[in-house]
């Protein structure tokens, strides 16, 4: 290592590190974890991932708050209810997609935060929907990144999850099995919680998204080309008046958030570049 490179490390490290969580109540009474990157004057970037993952998993260790950091906004993640550090309840009603909405804009109000562009992959884009529209004057701008145009996590199989956790009877559908290893992958996640999300987002009969009733700021769609969702992605960009589309060259929905064109592209949009 050169004496650059060594000067240089122990900066890029910080933006790569975890601090510590900030716990914030909601108003059902669960507590949301949350971490706060970069100077409070500067613009602010709220991530949130997506389903089975978590702040660290979805933006730290694919390099997205770096980048973000370095471009010049402050980033706030947010573990969403049921993943990383936040509470877990095992009840489906804890579940509902406007109340993991309102969780966002409590964050934002926690932390006075009265404008910020939003970042979300998958469940966190299906949550990001709702949040551009319940609060489209303090979004002004966003990324959704793999976001369905149907109920989210209609794909998994649920009632061979509920066997693999009653009888350890191992998963078939090809799908469901690559959500588990995603599971499995991530430290710290409940398997009943993540059981009891999917649950949530049929018994609360989560509607598809409405493509009459889309959200009117500017908005960059982003969806892996080897992902099923494509073409569903792509309609909800076309019902944006301000929506853009990107393929995310050879990414399929599990890696996606990785991928240097996405967070090129996005970053790219976020600052108005694009």
């Amino acid at each position: 290592m050169s004496s650059t490179d060594a000067a240089t490390a122990p900066a890029v490290a910080g933006l790569t590190e975890m601090p510590d969580p900030q716990f914030i109540m909601v108003g059902d009474g669960l507590r949301i974890a949350t971490y706060s990157w970069g100077d409070e004057s500067d613009p602010v970037a709220v991530v949130v991932h997506g389903f089975a993952s978590s702040t660290k998993d979805n933006w730290v260790a694919t390099g997205w708050v770096r980048d973000l950091l370095r471009s010049g906004f402050r980033v706030i993640g947010i573990d969403q209810r049921g993943h990383g550090a936040s509470d877990k309840p095992h009840n489906s009603s804890d579940y509902d997609l406007r109340q993991m909405a309102r969780d966002v804009e409590t964050v934002l109000d926690t932390y006075l935060v009265d404008d910020a562009v939003y970042v979300g992959y998958s469940l966190g884009a299906r949550v990001g929907w709702e949040v551009l529209q319940d609060i489209a004057g303090r979004i002004p701008r966003a990324v959704l990144g793999g976001v369905p145009d149907g109920i989210p996590l209609a794909r998994l199989d649920i009632g061979q999850v509920q066997a693999l956790i009653e009888h350890g009877t191992p998963v078939e559908d090809r799908v469901t099995q690559n959500y588990i290893q995603l599971t499995e992958r991530v430290p710290g996640n409940d398997l009943r919680a993540l059981l009891a999300i999917a649950n949530g987002m049929r018994e609360s009969k989560t509607i598809d998204p409405d493509p009459t009733h889309a959200p009117e700021q500017p908005v960059l769609f982003a969806t892996g080309t080897l992902d099923a969702i494509i073409e569903g992605s792509r309609a909800l960009a076309e019902a944006c008046p301000q929506g853009r589309f990107v393929e995310i060259p050879d990414r399929h929905h599990f890696n996606a958030p990785g991928s240097r064109v996405f967070r090129q592209e996005g970053i790219a949009f976020l600052q108005g570049d694009a």
